[in-house]
């Protein structure tokens, strides 16, 4: 068995500070633990596995949270972001973990194991169907949010990063060291590295640098067996799949070396919006022709939305953007090659990269980047999610049908994503993450609503199945692709986490393509008992057939 390695990076004083105040905490939440155990003999089962295999100073039952505990629920629903499970009727897991040294991932992936129990990663909560929390069987919840810490390595361009910290406070960090840095990622600050990074990763600087997977190279992961790997000692083959196909299906990854990018000191954005009666239909037919075969340093986001102008009905499209580049030169091109918008030189606004963050987050203009580090998001809702991807231009009469049917819905929200540029360089085998040369954009459905009754959910989530259908003619086909990072059991689940592997393709082939198939071989290789599962994991052909097996006897 290999040894545990040293962590990878060495915490700031700051947050060394933090963390001494934090370990006081655990000292008498630890206490807590001990009176209560003493008197629940499952309870005491579990520390006594934990305790035996975790010898690291804080003690991981100082950072185990059982349903007796009167914090459990705070630290349970301190990272559910969609309130569709954060009902009473919603499961729950067994305990909770939550990590401050690698021990406590070995021990809680062995004792979940002894037990027989599911056990889910956590390090954001932003997954939109809550596979991270909710299971309809027994499991534990690994959270994250301790192991946060961040490295920037200007002098070598690059960073560690661990799983539990936000978006937020990378770019954050990034930006404490250096003005003409960045990274590609997403454009919301309270999304955890973890999921993000290992599904994909996709941002407002795609189209230049690709996708946040594209940009790693190293990582840290304990695996089923507990041993502590980097990528050398994982394998190209195990780097490969957790860079695109869900870290959660091949083990607990701890940490991510990732290669910064160049921004100049000054880039560009602007947000307009428009109206069918103000041309939108034509902008945005417009948008579609030039949006993935502009210059790379730019990235045109399209919002499509419902809504009222003197009382009627319309619909409004919005096109945020960001330009690695200077007003002048941006307010030039948008003339030559996207005359029909209409840009103004008003509309443009230069700031720091740091700044375009905060206005692609919808912060005001002058607002501290200090909110970078708050982790909790500026609200929480019921929401849905789905995607599509686009290869052909939606025709005048296509979009003429849209508007009426988003006008009819009255409330999903269609976001297209602009590919072209370093998204159509890559190889589509290169990541597990196949959705390169070809696409012209992707688009995201999102509803949400405050209703808290099944009623109302039930309703919200017809809307936005009955967009995605309408849909159908004007997406990828043979398969239908979808992003990983915007899970969607609608797609086809499994709930036992045994899917066989004609199952699991019904929704490994939208999101893989012809990739899913190796994932499938690297997973029968290093998880071939199929610890690491849940409704819509990478299946492991022996741990299939076998429980395929048991269920015909």
């Amino acid at each position: 068995m290999l040894k545990p390695m040293n962590h990878p990076t060495q915490p700031s004083p700051a947050l060394m500070k933090t963390r001494i105040s934090a370990n006081l905490a655990l000292f008498f939440i630890f206490l807590l633990h001990v009176s209560m155990a003493a008197s629940d003999p499952t309870q005491e089962s579990f520390l006594r596995c934990l305790s035996t295999h975790s010898l690291s100073s804080p003690p991981i039952s100082s950072v185990t949270f059982f349903p007796s505990n009167p914090l459990f629920l705070s630290v349970l629903q301190s990272y559910i972001r969609n309130l569709r499970f954060i009902s009473n009727t919603t499961s729950k897991p067994l305990f909770i973990v939550t990590p401050t040294h690698v021990s406590h991932i070995q021990a809680s992936i062995i004792c979940a194991k002894v037990h027989g129990l599911q056990l889910r990663i956590r390090s954001g909560g932003h997954d939109f169907d809550g596979l991270s929390y909710v299971s309809d069987v027994p499991f534990i919840i690994v959270d994250m949010f301790n192991l946060r810490d961040i490295a920037v390595d200007v002098e070598n361009g690059s960073a560690w990063v661990e799983s539990g910290a936000t978006l937020g406070e990378l770019y954050y960090r990034i930006a404490e060291k250096s003005k003409v840095h960045g990274f590609p990622a997403g454009v919301c600050p309270t999304v955890g590295v973890g999921g993000h990074f290992s599904g994909g990763g996709y941002g407002n600087m795609m189209r230049k640098y690709g996708l946040s997977v594209d940009n790693v190279i190293d990582a840290k992961i304990v695996d089923a067996n507990g041993r502590l790997l980097d990528r050398e000692s994982m394998g190209e083959d195990l780097f490969w799949a957790i860079r695109g196909g869900g870290g959660a299906s091949f083990g607990v990854i701890v940490s991510w070396k990732i290669k910064l990018v160049p921004v100049p000191e000054k880039v560009t954005v602007f947000k307009v919006e428009r109206t069918l009666e103000q041309g939108a239909s034509e902008i945005v037919e417009q948008w579609q022709e030039i949006a993935d075969k502009i210059d790379e340093d730019l990235f045109i986001r399209l919002v499509l939305m419902p809504s009222k102008r003197k009382s009627q009905r319309t619909v409004k499209a919005k096109f945020v953007a960001l330009y690695l580049g200077n007003a002048e030169k941006l307010h030039s091109l948008m003339g030559e090659s996207f005359p029909k918008l209409g840009l103004k030189e008003d509309d443009c606004i230069e700031m720091s990269w740091i700044q375009s963050v905060l206005f692609w987050s919808n912060y005001p203009n002058g607002t501290s980047t200090d909110v970078l580090l708050e982790r909790q998001p500026k609200s929480e809702k019921f929401e849905k999610k789905k995607s599509d991807y686009v290869q052909e231009p939606i025709q005048k009469s296509g979009l003429e049908g849209l508007w009426r049917k988003i006008m009819e819905l009255g409330k999903p929200v269609l976001t297209f994503n602009p590919y072209g540029g370093k998204m159509g360089e890559i190889c589509e085998l290169e990541t597990p993450f196949p959705h390169r040369a070809g696409n012209m954009y992707k688009i995201q459905y999102s509803v949400n609503w405050k209703e808290e009754d099944i009623e109302a959910s039930d309703r919200y989530l017809g809307l936005i199945r009955k967009l995605y259908d309408y849909m159908t003619p004007y997406v990828s086909k043979s398969p239908r692709c979808s992003y990983l990072n915007y899970r969607d059991i609608d797609l086809g689940t499994n709930g036992n986490g045994n899917a066989s592997h004609s199952e699991a393709s019904v929704w490994g082939t939208k999101y893989f393509k012809g990739n899913f198939d190796k994932l499938v071989h690297v997973k029968s290789v290093v998880d071939p008992g199929n610890f690491f599962r849940y409704e819509q994991s990478i299946p492991s052909l022996a741990t299939a057939a076998d429980w395929k097996g048991r269920m015909a006897e």
